[in-house]
């Protein structure tokens, strides 16, 4: 804000984006609160979650999403399966 300010003060696009951009990190930061610090809101209660995984309805991994075709291929690496180990 003080570069613009001081340097581009005549500047009107760069302080309607610099204000554009303050305005939707306010925003997200007060879904991340509302949200407890996680970027996402959980979908089930983590009760559930841990008890359907012990029971095997819900498995658990890491999602893997392709960078260069992030919209059309992704897959779920499953804890315990895949890994060069060998027990």
């Amino acid at each position: 804000q003080n570069y613009l300010d001081n340097f581009w003060p005549d500047l009107k696009a760069a302080h309607e984006l610099f204000e554009s951009i303050l305005q939707a990190r306010r925003e997200r930061e007060n879904e991340s609160q509302e949200n407890n610090g996680r970027e996402y809101p959980e979908h089930l209660p983590v009760e559930i979650l841990e008890a359907g995984i012990k029971s095997g309805r819900y498995i658990q991994g890491t999602l893997n999403v392709n960078k260069h075709r992030a919209q059309l291929e992704a897959f779920v690496r499953l804890q315990g399966f895949g890994s060069k180990e060998t027990g």
